[in-house]
């Protein structure tokens, strides 16, 4: 018999629709209401200015150890933006903007960073699940959150957010095989930021783009500008209208770059150059979008000033409420709730002979 090429349905686009200079490709500008623009603004910003006031508490010794953002602003912001409030979002643990979006306080982000549970604790009216450290075992999760929302017959999405790095995880590959197979409707949301901490992305995979990989799946990809706002908000819209009419998910992968180190205790001048770093700052996400708003008469230089002044004043309140509530923190006993519905008798005990052993000691149940 002959050999005979198969033809694949799918191909693999990118899509950049406001590149570095701030030019817009007109025809594929989504639209945008302008107060939602003013809003995603002034989120990037906000996380922006706060992710380098992290930097200096972590430095100072005042929080602990933590992932800065810088770079990959519009990467998940561009796309948390679609969701509704109904929809579930499923994070790593660098998209502080799409958090801030959804509506954390910066304290309990302070309050997390400083080692307290209490800072870690969602609301119930927020469909947010908490950052996963481990790295793309939360992809999983999404995808059970959205076969079950699909079980309940309702039109709602889950949203999962991982780096470059987890797609050489089996657990990236399980969830897509299991998003296709199944049809659920999931958004895989991969920040492409080159480093997976000091791994490259060209030895991780021999692939040109990460979004290929959806093919293999049966589920749609597509790469974009991840520094570019407007191009990661059309791709996540498309994708979610996708999911919620039952079309099945999508991966996208975003092409950005981790600008700051991958974690405070890490050294990246060890395996990468600052050249390399320069030339990633010339395509910031904000400065994009600040000329993309100027252009549309939405922003001017003494706008963006004054709300570089507000979100100066919004940190320094938050740092200080949350340093106050930090002083009443710190019960060890906490360490024995939250597990269990109903708490088991051997962690009963446990409880009981801790609070004996913090009597014997001169404990008195906090700090101690």
């Amino acid at each position: 018999m002959p050999r005979t090429r198969v033809e694949l349905p799918e191909a693999i686009d990118h899509l950049s629709i406001l590149n570095e200079k701030g030019e817009l490709d007109r025809p594929l500008e989504p639209a945008v209401p302008d107060d939602t623009l003013l809003r995603l603004h002034r989120t990037m910003l906000l996380a922006r200015r706060f992710d380098e006031r992290l930097l200096s508490l972590q430095r100072q010794g005042r929080i602990g150890t933590f992932p800065p953002i810088a770079g990959q602003e519009a990467a998940h912001l561009g796309a948390v933006a679609i969701l509704r409030p109904s929809d579930w979002i499923v994070p790593a643990f660098r998209e502080m903007a799409a958090d801030i979006w959804r509506g954390r306080p910066l304290e309990s982000i302070i309050v997390y960073n400083n080692g307290f549970n209490e800072g870690g604790r969602i609301p119930a009216d927020r469909n947010d699940l908490p950052i996963s450290i481990p790295v793309g075992s939360q992809i999983l999760h999404a995808v059970g959150i959205a076969w079950a929302m699909k079980y309940r017959g309702r039109d709602d999405v889950a949203m999962a957010f991982f780096g470059d790095g987890a797609t050489s995880q089996g657990d990236f590959h399980e969830a897509l095989n299991f998003a296709g197979v199944f049809q659920v409707p999931a958004v895989f949301v991969c920040q492409n930021n080159q480093w997976a901490i000091s791994i490259p992305r060209a030895k991780q995979t021999r692939t040109r783009t990460l979004a290929q990989k959806a093919l293999a799946y049966g589920i749609a990809g597509i790469q974009v500008d991840g520094n570019d706002l407007l191009a990661v908000y059309a791709a996540a819209d498309e994708a979610v209208q996708r999911a919620r009419s039952g079309a099945g998910a999508t991966l996208i992968e975003c092409v950005t770059y981790r600008m700051a180190v991958h974690t405070t205790a890490d050294d990246p001048k060890r395996y990468r150059t600052e050249a390399e770093v320069e030339q990633w700052r010339g395509r910031d996400p904000i400065t994009r979008f600040q000329k993309y708003l100027a252009a549309k008469g939405l922003l001017d230089e003494q706008a963006i000033a004054a709300e570089e002044e507000a979100v100066q004043a919004e940190i320094q309140g938050a740092v200080e409420r949350a340093e106050e509530e930090m002083k009443g923190l710190g019960d060890p006993l906490l360490m024995f709730e939250h597990a269990y519905a109903e708490m088991p008798a051997y962690l009963k005990e446990q409880r009981e002979e801790f609070i004996r052993l913090q009597a014997e000691i001169g404990g008195e149940g906090r700090n101690g």
